[in-house]
């Protein structure tokens, strides 16, 4: 059996080295690389941030992923030679018939000066915490949820985060001693979706929540205490949480795989221009959103790929670009947006109003999944 290298244990990794071990065994000699502990849902750092789940509840240790065939090694990636499919680690060196680079998106932080400095963000776990730990201190005032570019992780939840700001001072007694402002890069908060913009731009209305569309935060004063937007305009703030820019990892840009900061592939089958080597999941250029369910999908798509390719047959498999995203309305309220990219001449996205009943779906979407790739 040939042997398969994936770098990275997020959405892509977890999921195509769970398919390949299903379909081989202990005979798909599938080696998975991550340097990290343990892995975290994305919208687990909402859960986070307000308070809802402590860190170490939502971590999902990778000693507990355990697959026949399967060797799971934390290390990190420090080169990747596509031409020859080897990759070197600060342990080692590995060599593999197929290369499947998923090691995600990471933050840039530097892209936006003023924002360690002046502002905090709630992507990362540390980012999370550290704003768990100064909401309870944060007595009214100007509070922005801004996006620092594009594109970026879970397009949806700038806006998840907004509205869950707008519940958690209602909570404490403050929302009429404050102001929410929300910047986005997009013209509409979900453009494939407008049914689901539509949504959201009335629940930022009904929430006095202030939408700056078509907008970046560029840099922030802390002096000033001000957010400046790409534009020159300004906006005051006693409370800033940032979507910080994202770029591919250092290691994968200096490969010599990205076009224009991403990596290039095939958008229906995830290669690249170098034989034998996929990418999927945030850092690939597949022309859907940078999101866990749309990386899941590519992986299944490259598992098709190297499983017909073991086994000598041609693959048929093409990746659909469909997936599905929840939305946290507030108030116990969670909607559905289901988004096609490909199947028309534009994507093409239908909305399922904001239920309870969706927030048993979007617990299920993690539950399986946990139990799927951790079996707990």
């Amino acid at each position: 059996m040939k042997k398969t290298l994936i770098l990275g244990a997020g959405f892509a990794g977890l999921e195509l080295a769970t398919t390949l071990s299903e379909t081989f065994g202990e005979d798909a000699n599938v080696t998975l690389v991550d340097s990290g502990e343990a892995f975290i849902f994305g919208f687990a750092k909402l859960d986070v941030m307000f308070g809802h789940a402590t860190p170490e509840a939502v971590r999902l240790p990778y000693a507990k992923f355990a697959k026949p065939g399967v060797t799971f090694l934390r290390e990190t990636v420090t080169a990747i030679d596509p031409v020859a499919r080897r990759v070197t680690t600060d342990r080692g060196i590995h060599e593999a018939d197929f290369l499947v680079v998923a090691l995600g998106a990471e933050y840039d932080f530097a892209a936006t000066p003023g924002l360690v400095e002046a502002g905090n963000e709630f992507y990362s776990v540390p980012g999370a915490t550290k704003l768990r730990d100064l909401l309870p201190a944060f007595a009214g005032g100007r509070a922005i949820v801004g996006v620092c570019g594009a594109p970026f992780k879970c397009p949806p939840a700038p806006s998840e985060a907004a509205l869950m700001l707008h519940d958690y001072f209602v909570g404490r007694g403050i929302r009429d001693a404050s102001e929410i402002t929300l910047v986005m890069p997009f013209g509409t908060p979900v453009p494939p979706s407008p049914d689901t913009s539509a949504a959201l731009v009335a629940a930022f209305a009904e929430r006095r929540i202030r939408f700056v569309p078509g907008r970046r935060v560029a840099s922030l004063d802390g002096g000033r205490r001000v957010a400046i937007l790409d534009d020159g305009s300004e906006l005051p703030y006693e409370l800033f949480l940032g979507v910080p820019k994202h770029h591919a990892p250092a290691v994968v840009r200096e490969s010599g795989m990205t076009e224009e900061g991403w990596v290039k592939v095939d958008p229906r089958t995830l290669a690249t221009r170098f034989p034998g080597v996929f990418a999927c999941g945030d850092l690939a250029n597949t022309g859907t959103p940078k999101a866990g369910v749309f990386a899941e999908g590519a992986a299944r798509t490259v598992a098709a790929a190297i499983i017909a390719a073991q086994r000598a047959e041609t693959s048929t498999a093409t990746y659909g670009g469909a997936g599905s995203c929840y939305i946290e309305f507030g108030a116990g309220r969670i909607a559905r947006v289901d988004v096609d990219f490909f199947s028309g001449p534009k994507p093409t996205g239908t909305f399922q109003e904001p239920s309870t009943a969706l927030r048993a779906e979007k617990q299920l979407f993690g539950s399986s999944r946990r139990a799927r790739w951790f079996g707990l």
